[in-house]
């Protein structure tokens, strides 16, 4: 399939899930100029009636078959739950739409390592918006690190613990919180990194006696000898009175530190480098979908 696309002509693309993500990246996608927003698709008739309200432009179905049938739409993007999506990237794959899809790709670990094998041997362009990347946090910190004003990088650490939803509030779908949100920070080490996984141990919590882990501790190395650990879960206090988190990069150097906090409004970065020190506080941003969605 010809992946061109001409910054002259709209790209046109088909959701499918209009929830809180389908709305996101609906927002972005207007915002951006370059989509032509053909379809909007979704299984609930209230969604549907909200989706013909504000975007009265768009075709509005409750099949996604309609929009893998139509030769005119070029992208999909899959929205929904996680345990429809490998099905919805083996009729994108078969009727060759490039695909943006919400992560994870799939329900199971198994049907994730089918999704890959797919895309690799397909001809469709596929990505999944793994945020942190487009930050303006870690991109800053990445410069700072490049300069080599924290020497050689040696240790990563993540933190990323909140509220976030429990057990029976609506993840099951997506798996337990390291599955989905947590492939955020298994991404940004390795970005970070520029190396490969070598090892790892992991340890978690089945919190509140839950089937699966709610929290999850992993450590190892890269092969490049890089040190990381990552800590991540949705357990940090749901019935507190006001609740709270605990969401940090820590990156040490043998010459400088690095490192990060936010508060899901402001970030603060403190660079502590060879020749300069530096503490940046900004906005903290969202989930960045109008960088992936602004080609």
């Amino acid at each position: 399939m010809d992946a061109q696309f001409s910054l002259d002509t709209k790209i046109k693309v088909g959701i499918i899930g209009f929830g809180r993500m389908g709305r996101f990246y609906w927002e972005a996608m207007r915002k951006s100029g370059r989509w032509e927003i053909a379809y909007i698709c979704d299984t609930d008739p209230t969604t549907r009636e909200l989706a013909k309200k504000i975007s009265p432009e768009s075709r509005v179905v409750e099949n996604d078959q309609k929009i893998f049938e139509d030769e005119s739409v070029q992208v999909v993007g899959l929205f929904t739950l996680a345990d429809s999506r490998l099905e919805q990237i083996e009729k994108a794959i078969r009727y060759g739409k490039h695909i943006i899809a919400e992560k994870p790709v799939a329900d199971t670990m198994e049907k994730e390592w089918k999704v890959v094998d797919m895309i690799e041997n397909s001809n469709v362009l596929s990505t999944v918006n793994l945020y942190l990347r487009n930050s303006w946090y870690h991109n800053l910190m990445k410069e700072y690190i490049q300069k080599g004003e924290i020497g050689e990088l040696a240790i990563i650490r993540i933190c990323h613990m909140t509220p976030g939803l429990a057990p029976g509030e609506g993840h099951e779908y997506e798996g337990p919180a390291f599955h989905d949100c947590g492939m955020h920070y298994v991404d940004i080490v390795r970005w970070y990194a520029e190396s490969e996984y070598r090892t790892w141990n992991a340890q978690g919590v089945n919190m509140w006696n839950y089937k699966d882990p709610w929290w999850v501790q992993c450590h190892g190395t890269f092969q490049n000898g890089v040190v990381f650990d990552i800590t991540q879960g949705f357990v940090y206090g749901q019935l507190s009175k006001d609740q709270t988190h605990n969401s940090y990069v820590d990156i040490i150097g043998t010459e400088g530190i690095v490192r990060m906090t936010h508060d899901f409004k402001t970030a603060v970065v403190d660079l502590h480098g060879v020749h300069q020190t530096l503490r940046v506080e900004k906005p903290f941003g969202g989930k960045n979908i109008d960088v992936l969605c602004d080609l």
